[in-house]
């Protein structure tokens, strides 16, 4: 739908048959840290303002609006990802479940995080997201120096395309 991204970022996009993404939504593979497409099964919903990096929707699964998930995660078949709710790097969630709103995901076996919940920033710092996400390694408590590492790799896969050809249709 009108304003959706679909930005492949030198690895690839797969949308299947009956597949909807709706407005503002965001798809965007990557492969800073290795090959993370983005693969959108069969009759999958995306919501508007959704965002899907690098990482696999069964079919039938459903991600409300506003609702992320994040690299290298995996959705089962028929999984909901209700609205503003995050699936973290490298959650794998079972066949029809259930993220509840404004929840976050992480880990395999899944386990789910209120935000505010005691504990949550530790267990977000535990999925090394930057590594995942970025082939940044770089301490969880050293916030500047991971944010520089990831900003100096998105500058790079995202100059990349300094050179590109604007195309005009017909």
């Amino acid at each position: 739908m009108y304003g959706a991204v679909l930005d492949a970022e030198g690895s690839r996009i797969e949308v299947g048959e009956a597949a909807v993404i709706c407005e503002n939504a965001v798809l965007r593979g990557s492969a800073a840290a290795g090959d993370q497409p983005v693969l959108v099964d069969d009759h999958v919903f995306v919501g508007p303002h959704a965002t899907l990096l690098g990482c696999e929707v069964g079919r039938c699964g459903y991600v409300a609006t506003a609702a992320t998930v994040l690299q290298c995660a995996r959705l089962g078949a028929g999984s909901v990802v209700a609205v503003g709710a995050l699936v973290h790097a490298g959650t794998v969630l079972p066949d029809e479940y259930f993220v509840p709103p404004y929840t976050v995901a992480l880990d395999a076996p899944v386990r789910l995080l209120a935000p505010g919940e005691p504990g949550l920033a530790e267990a977000i710092g535990r999925v090394g997201f930057a590594q995942v996400a970025f082939g940044v390694d770089a301490e969880w408590t050293d916030r500047i120096s991971r944010y520089e590492r990831i900003a100096e790799v998105r500058v790079a896969e995202f100059g990349a395309h300094a050179d590109d050809e604007v195309l005009h249709p017909g």
